[in-house]
């Protein structure tokens, strides 16, 4: 398909356009038959079509509610647990010397910032923030749901303006409301949202938003997104800048009510850094909320089927520089394993997808599942031990830090 060059500017941030390149990866459908992934024709009802997903049971979710309802399941949350998950007042790398550098910044749970290298003549580079949550409770309401037991690291207001916001899929940790209107409602920001299919719509009615500047995509679909970045000398004329976003499978589920579940689509995301000359540029893989393995009770956890797209993911893309990729939220195993990556699957995601470093995520932050809070980045370590992978090459990051790659 040629590529359609979308205006969606609507503030006095940077001009940005949208445009749809040629299809680098197949779609999924097959002699115009549906993809896998679609339940029916609708673009409405969705699922995991491998192996490696199987269903929870209807007891198990009757003892996950239950255990939930009693405080059972909850782990005792450390006195000092701000003390044993640093934090800092983000910097966002900014220092001379780092403008060739990306750089991406912790904000909690699935949040990161990223901002890719500073074009020549530019005062920044493209800016991209991934699943931001800064409310205290990820729940429909503040007054009812898991609590923070670690602060943000700054205020949503203190967030520097940033082009692309891309959300894997709409649970409330991941998808929080008032923290994207606290994003978009900076002036210096013409942000466009990116999110899996069947998405759009709620979001541009719920954020106000024209539908134009919320972009929902299918497995495998691409979008090139080119910022007109500002100067770095006062009076110039803004600099280009392209990147191209690949919407790519993930192992998980959807829904913000009873009665949605399966409804919209989840996704992981590549994000490449499009620079002219460049045969290559830098390379982000985010997984997002994704599965890797259904494991159930008394089963051997190396005998299960994997999840293929992390392989896929891989491979059509010739590995990534940086993969931030899940490690908590996993505990019991048997109930979570084929919604939430454990530290042993997130280091088979980080070989799957031929990245050179990692960032850890999804953990920290609330209490969503029974692992001691603790527990994912000391087995993270564990794991990486085991397979022969050091310390910078998979990161724990503290709230805040900024890592340069």
């Amino acid at each position: 398909m040629g590529r359609r060059d979308v205006p969606t500017t609507s503030s006095s941030g940077p001009k940005i356009t949208v445009s749809e390149p040629p299809r680098r990866f197949p779609s999924g459908s097959v002699d115009g038959a549906r993809p896998a992934h679609h339940l029916d024709g609708t673009m409405t009802k969705f699922g995991n079509p491998w192996p490696s997903f199987r269903y929870q049971s209807a007891g198990q979710w009757v003892s996950a509610v239950t255990a939930a309802l009693t405080g059972a399941s909850r782990p005792k949350i450390p006195d000092d647990i701000k003390t044993l998950v640093p934090s800092q007042h983000p910097t966002w790398g900014n220092k001379p010397g780092n403008e060739g550098h990306a750089k991406a910044t912790w904000l909690g749970h699935a949040g990161y910032l990223l901002e890719l290298p500073t074009p020549e003549g530019a005062a920044r580079g493209p800016r991209i923030i991934f699943d931001p949550v800064f409310s205290n409770r990820c729940a429909p309401s503040q007054w009812i749901g898991p609590a923070r037991y670690t602060d943000a690291p700054c205020k949503v207001e203190e967030i520097p303006a940033v082009d692309v916001i891309i959300l894997s899929h709409n649970h409330y940790d991941h998808t929080d409301l008032p923290t994207l209107n606290g994003i978009l409602a900076n002036p210096s920001s013409s942000a466009l949202i990116f999110v899996g299919l069947n998405n759009a719509a709620h979001l541009s009615s719920a954020l106000k938003l024209p539908l134009s500047r919320v972009h929902d995509l299918d497995w495998w679909d691409e979008r090139l997104v080119r910022v007109a970045l500002p100067a770095a000398s006062a009076g110039a004329p803004p600099v280009d800048a392209e990147v191209r976003l690949t919407c790519t499978p993930s192992q998980h589920v959807s829904g913000r009510t009873a009665f949605d579940r399966w409804a919209a689509l989840w996704a992981a995301w590549v994000v490449e850094e499009v620079r002219p000359g460049v045969e290559r540029g830098k390379r982000l893989y985010f997984a997002g909320d994704t599965g890797y393995r259904t494991v159930r009770d008394g089963e051997d956890e190396e005998s299960v089927p994997v999840c293929p797209v992390f392989a896929e993911v891989g491979e059509r893309f010739g590995g990534v520089d940086l993969a931030l990729l899940p490690i908590g939220a996993y505990s019991p195993r048997a109930m979570w394993s084929n919604l939430h990556g454990s530290p042993a699957d997130a280091v088979r995601m980080f070989r799957d997808v031929k990245a050179k470093r990692a960032l850890a995520m999804h953990w920290g932050t609330w209490v969503l599942t029974s692992e001691p809070v603790m527990e994912p980045p000391q087995l993270l370590r564990k794991e990486c031990e085991k397979a022969g992978v050091t310390k910078d090459e998979f990161l724990v990051p503290g709230l805040g830090e900024t890592v340069l790659f």
